[in-house]
């Protein structure tokens, strides 16, 4: 009985989810998701739009960009133009219409007649630069043919509609390993904070990086939008801007109209990006489904063909790729959700994960090839983090000096945003650390004090937990705690334990 209602909530939400007004498009936005259906297939990553941030009708022209140039260079030409224009536009607001050099001509007709001096004085302060994307569209349309299958399946496991499929386009065209200035990454373009909600996030995996995992997140973030939203163009819009965001602002206008909230909404963080979402999804949808039109034939890319096991053990990654006949950097390129030490062999590939591989690479089933590596190769646990804690004063210049490691390497294992740490607190360190820089964990202090600390222990042959507990005054539940151990008897030679020293 309990299973029959589940699964009538199941097919209610999706009948209101996927109704045939799921994604209006107003004729108050119409000329806004043209300006997007330009950007995605008519101007490209060389070259840009100088239009109004408000009225994207208004384009005053095309800024052409040099291919190889770098970015200052670039940025220079486009802050060159933006002055043109700016200069033009001021000339109108004064009050000129004869004898208009090529941008006075060109910033008129741009505008519709009778606008007012004031508005020509207010748009030469607001002129904004669009880099244009229709090489990057297209490309992202040949390898969305690697996922579409998967997504489309995804979304109506959670009973989600299928347009959704198009999100992609406007994140990441379907790129699953970029990152963007501000920490969002891989194909559906998740912020850290967002992602740890749905998927780990940590110093050993980013299921971001996954297109197949983090395909699933997204859809489950789509649906809890919605659910808080009720409409998808604003449950879309809370994909960039947050769901209490959009909701505040649904709240502040009285209405759950994107037209109107896109029009008059003026919080203080709903800028250019949140405004534009829902019709630039809008654009992509249409370009997407219409890719002819606008490309002519596009042979989009074939779905790999995985074989899948979830691993019982924790695993090196060499000894791993060794028993499948294959390289770690191959083995690495099918399963971008581990990071660096994983790969580089300072930590294991953790017992539970999803490994996958092309069948067609396989000389043998994969869980075959993983069957015949010795049990020697195979770890009840993961190798344990070695820590050490700030001292006051300490930077963490000092700290990457100190263990032979960088600065990036450091922020990066900790999730660091910033070079701001504080003495008592711990940092992980690269698990590559000599035996030399392990002894200098135990002994590091705060306040010259030598019970405090991180001490890391190598397990000798005999070893039991009850015994190195005792030997260091701790209990068994708490190294069992600080080493993320499940069974105290499961302990080998040459494996080491954190102890904390406190």
């Amino acid at each position: 009985m309990a299973r029959f209602f589940y699964l009538l909530v199941a097919i209610l939400f999706s009948a209101s989810a996927q109704s045939s007004n799921d994604f209006p498009k107003p004729a108050e936005l119409q000329r806004d998701v043209n300006f997007w259906i330009r950007i995605y297939s008519q101007v490209d990553t060389n070259s840009g739009l100088l239009h109004d941030p408000w009225d994207l009708s208004v384009v005053y022209g095309t800024v052409s960009l040099p291919a190889h140039g770098n970015h200052a260079e670039r940025e220079r030409l486009v802050n060159q133009a933006k002055a043109r224009y700016q200069s033009a536009l001021r000339q109108l607001a004064a009050g000129k219409r004869t004898a208009l050099n090529a941008e006075e001509k060109a910033a008129l007709n741009a505008w519709p007649k009778g606008t007012s001096s004031q508005r020509f004085r207010q748009a030469a302060d607001e002129i904004r630069f669009q880099l244009g994307q229709s090489d990057r569209f297209k490309a992202g349309l040949v390898r969305s043919g690697q996922w579409r299958d998967h997504i489309r399946k995804a979304l109506a496991e959670h009973g989600l509609p299928e347009q959704l499929m198009v999100l992609p386009h406007v994140e990441s065209s379907f790129n699953p390993s970029v990152y963007s200035r501000v920490a969002a990454a891989g194909m559906w373009q998740f912020m850290p904070a967002t992602a740890r909600q749905y998927m780990q996030v940590d110093h050993l995996m980013d299921e971001r990086l996954d297109p197949y995992i983090s395909t699933h997140a997204a859809a489950k973030l789509l649906k809890n939008n919605y659910r808080i939203t009720g409409t998808w163009p604003l449950a879309l819009t809370a994909y960039n801007h947050g769901a209490g965001g959009i909701s505040r602002g649904a709240a502040a206008m009285g209405t759950k109209d994107i037209a109107t909230i896109v029009r008059k909404y003026r919080g203080p963080s709903f800028g250019f990006a949140s405004r534009n979402f829902y019709v630039s999804f809008l654009a992509a949808l249409e370009v997407d489904r219409n890719a002819s039109k606008y490309f002519g034939q596009v042979a989009l890319a074939s779905p790999i063909d995985y074989d899948r096991v979830t691993l019982q053990d924790y695993i090196h990654a060499a000894p791993l790729a060794q028993a499948m006949n294959t390289d770690v950097a191959t083995l690495r390129l099918y399963n971008p959700a581990l990071l660096d030490p994983v790969w580089t062999g300072e930590k294991r590939i953790p017992k539970g994960f999803a490994l996958k591989f092309p069948r067609s690479g396989l000389k043998q089933p994969l869980a075959q090839a993983i069957a015949s590596m010795p049990s020697g190769q195979r770890y009840a646990y993961q190798q344990p983090d070695v820590l050490h804690r700030i001292a006051r004063g300490e930077t963490l210049s000092h700290v990457a000096r100190r263990y032979n490691t960088s600065v990036k390497e450091l922020m990066s294992l900790n999730g660091l945003k910033n070079h701001n740490i504080r003495a008592g607190r711990e940092l992980r360190l690269p698990g590559r650390v000599t035996a030399d820089a392990q002894s200098r964990v135990a002994s590091t202090t705060t306040s010259g004090s030598k019970s405090s600390g991180s001490k890391v222990y190598v397990i000798k042959p005999g070893d039991s937990i009850w015994g190195i507990a005792r030997r260091f005054n701790r209990t068994e539940k708490e190294l069992l705690a600080w080493n993320n151990l499940s069974n105290k008897h499961k302990i080998m030679p040459g494996d080491t334990l954190r102890i904390a020293m406190n």
